[in-house]
């Protein structure tokens, strides 16, 4: 259950709230423009590092969170882990340089959804992100909907 209030779109449909985690201005800067020149997405804020991804995550409750793995302090893929207990339905993107960083690692096993590089562009990301909202909008009806068959 989220505690901030989303507001809806004329069409009826809600605009999905992003978490964007790295610890470039430049970068974070990229990805907000990119994903908000979809009506659908609104980035509800901005972290610099793991450490202030978990404090974010827990007051903003986004949607989605897009996550860095290299960054000072506490790395993404030390970050996942913790994100995912503390928002277990909400989906994890991994956007790195590094994908090397993930071998022997189920992204799974980190806490990540999905695995995204900078280097394949913001196309793959804006991709990646629209299919896991959607599975997670599809969980969260069919959760709704198990419910209510139970009352």
């Amino acid at each position: 259950m989220r505690s901030k209030s989303v507001p809806a779109r004329a069409d009826g449909s809600v605009t999905k709230r992003i978490l964007i985690v790295d610890d470039l201005l430049q970068m974070r800067k990229l990805i907000r423009d990119y994903l908000e020149e979809e009506k659908e997405f609104r980035v509800c804020g901005e972290a610099i590092d793991g450490f202030d991804a978990i404090v974010k995550a827990q007051n903003l409750k986004p949607d989605l969170i897009i996550l860095d793995a290299s960054m000072p302090r506490m790395t993404g893929i030390e970050a996942a882990p913790k994100l995912k207990k503390l928002l277990p339905e909400t989906p994890i993107i991994l956007f790195t340089f590094h994908e090397s960083m993930m071998q022997g690692f189920a992204s799974g096993e980190v806490g990540v959804d999905a695995v995204v590089t900078k280097d394949r562009g913001m196309f793959p990301l804006k991709e990646s992100v629209k299919a896991l909202l959607q599975r997670r909008h599809l969980s969260v009806r069919q959760n709704e909907d198990g419910q209510n068959a139970k009352r």
